[in-house]
């Protein structure tokens, strides 16, 4: 199809739209609602008042210490596929994933998958599959997580559902509604038929290819050499995670009086709640992951700790994060464009 004709032009502005502007305005919305009768005076008040961010430069080193461990974890299944770049190029790659996601969601992947691909001269749906594989070992141990937790966290989480019945019976409604499996396997059933129907065609045969390429990158995973060293580094990488919060808790009495009252399983609510939010569209989980985090405190009862102190907690954690987020993208983009100077056609 011509794209300079007019459907084409609608097509691709759709696409831009669904892919750019529907996170936006839900990270707009969001945090418009989590402003919303909020005194940003004392916002700040509390913030300046009553942070010790000693706890959250910890934080936020052990944030940047699981940035390393997961682009060692990637690096064992790009060596697997026979993809080496240097760990450093690795490291720099997951940097730039977090950077470009703030500003375009979802495209990091992307970006990485792409960044690495050219620099090492590798197949772009190869190293997009292991991009795959890796992140969908973290959805598995978010789910993971979100079992151990309903089970340790049990209490809490049923006294808040029995005190909101009717949303509670509204989601069970619509997770056993029979319409909602009936699409899911409609929409399923559609799409194989549309394949096998234009199987010989150029355009599905490519789409063939492309998923021979993820397989392979996808199912790497399980037969390469230190299988092991994968698994312990996924557990080092979501322990980091986990831990950072943990120590960003303690920068606020009232969220260290939490962590006093309700040991680490509160800390954990909080973190398997966030951790769930980041599916959430949205520009580096801004807005959703506050949510998680404001709705998790107000499981545990402590005086003080209202919406507003939850909300100062929650803004200081995510803004000093993403602050470091574009810290590392800086640093990434110009380590990388000093990398091209120096070899621009030692990889091709």
């Amino acid at each position: 199809m011509d794209v300079s004709q007019p459907g084409a032009k609608r097509a691709s502005w759709l696409t831009y739209l669904l892919k750019f502007g529907v996170p936006l305005v839900i990270t707009v919305g969001l945090c418009y609602m989590l402003f919303t009768g909020i005194d940003f005076n004392q916002m700040v008040a509390i913030i300046r008042d009553q942070c010790d961010f000693r706890w959250i430069a910890a934080a936020l080193c052990v944030s940047v210490l699981s940035h390393v461990v997961r682009a060692m974890r990637w690096q064992l299944q790009l060596h697997a596929l026979g993809v080496r770049p240097p760990l450093w190029n690795t490291i720099l790659s997951i940097f730039g994933t977090y950077a470009v996601n703030l500003v375009f969601p979802r495209l990091g992947e992307l970006w990485r998958t792409g960044y690495i691909a050219k620099r090492q001269d590798a197949q772009f749906t190869t190293v997009f599959g292991s991009m795959v594989a890796d992140r969908l070992a973290d959805t598995l141990t978010v789910l993971l997580l979100t079992l151990v937790t309903f089970f340790l966290a049990g209490p809490q989480l049923m006294s808040y559902l029995s005190q909101n019945a009717e949303g509670y019976e509204r989601i069970v409604a619509t997770l056993t509604s029979p319409w909602l499996w009936t699409c899911l396997v409609g929409c399923v059933v559609v799409a194989v038929a549309v394949v096998w129907r234009f199987r010989k065609t150029r355009a599905v045969s490519r789409l063939a290819e492309a998923a021979k390429g993820l397989w392979q990158g996808f199912a790497v995973v399980v037969s390469m050499p230190g299988r092991g060293w994968w698994l312990l580094l996924t557990v080092a990488i979501w322990s980091c995670y986990f831990f950072q919060l943990y120590l960003a808790f303690f920068a606020f009495p009232l969220t260290a009086e939490v962590v006093a009252r309700y040991g680490a399983v509160a800390v954990l609510v909080c973190f398997v709640l966030s951790s769930i939010s980041m599916g959430v569209p949205s520009n580096g989980g801004i807005g959703p992951w506050q949510w998680a985090i404001i709705f998790g405190l107000s499981l545990y009862a402590v005086p003080g700790l209202d919406k507003g102190y939850s909300t100062s907690f929650a803004n200081l954690v995510m803004g000093t994060q993403t602050l470091l987020l574009i810290v590392l993208g800086i640093l990434t983009f110009i380590c990388v464009s000093v990398d091209k100077r120096r070899t621009p056609t030692s990889k091709r």
